[in-house]
């Protein structure tokens, strides 16, 4: 009797253990049941997107904020790919990614590939060029060899001003690409978005800027078209949009530029 009693202590020891260690793995593994979402971006556009090098690889700026935020709320873990931002739709309708925060503005031609959120920042474009340069409106580019980064809406901006200007664009992957280019004299001037060109403004003395008419559209998530996930991120930005912290990301990374 005493020996059956042992072996069933030992046996109910053994129980209590194999639960607590069930509870604690479900406890620790809590996160990795969630699904994960995959954002697509262009890492080049601060303080949209970029990576800081002199702090890590990991990339930041408002659009990682925005998204860390949304796919918080909603319970999803999220996963950020780096690509060019010319390849961001296709990716999008790829599967490759699940959503795009890029800076991305919702203009009607994107529109007819695939869904867009609420708009959460409405932008401008920005004539850069070097110090001195002379260049102080869209009329002032005539004859010049103007930059602009490919698949963005400056590209589009740029092509429709060369109907009436006579201009030539050229699209370049990355934005830095493109600064290069005007400092080593291949452009004239270079179409940007205008918070991004005044934090290259800030770092390159001998660049100068001017600010034309306000861009087309404002920026939005993209999702893919008939996305059930839309109308979960637009609660979930709206719900943002109306307490304030969209606009206090956005403050935070302005001021840090």
């Amino acid at each position: 009797m005493k020996k059956q009693w042992i072996l069933l202590s030992a046996l109910l020891v053994l129980i209590a253990g194999f639960l607590a260690a069930c509870g604690s793995s479900e406890e620790a593994g809590g996160d990795n049941d969630k699904k994960t979402l995959v954002m697509g971006t262009s890492a080049d556009y601060p303080p949209f997107e970029y990576i800081d090098t002199a702090q890590g690889e990991e990339i930041i700026g408002i659009d990682a904020d925005i998204a860390k935020a949304v796919t918080e709320k909603l319970g999803y873990n999220l996963e950020i790919k780096d690509m060019d931002f010319g390849g961001l739709i296709q990716a999008l309708n790829s599967e490759q990614v699940d959503f795009v925060a890029s800076a991305m503005s919702a203009t009607d031609e994107r529109k007819e590939n695939v869904d867009f959120t609420e708009i959460y920042y409405t932008s401008k474009h920005m004539i850069i060029s070097k110090e001195g340069s002379g260049i102080e409106t869209a009329e002032d580019l005539e004859g010049k060899t103007v930059g602009v980064q490919l698949g963005s809406i400056q590209e589009t901006k740029a092509n429709d001003l060369a109907e009436g200007i006579d201009m030539k664009v050229e699209s370049r992957n990355r934005i830095p690409e493109i600064i290069q280019e005007i400092k080593a004299g291949r452009f004239e001037a270079a179409i940007i978005e205008d918070t991004v060109a005044q934090g290259f403004l800030e770092k390159e003395k001998d660049l100068a800027g001017v600010t034309i008419e306000d861009a087309d559209g404002g920026y939005a998530i993209a999702l893919p078209k008939g996305s059930e996930l839309t109308e979960e991120f637009n609660k979930a930005l709206q719900e943002m949009i109306d307490n304030g912290e969209i606009e206090d990301i956005i403050t935070k990374w302005f001021s840090e530029q």
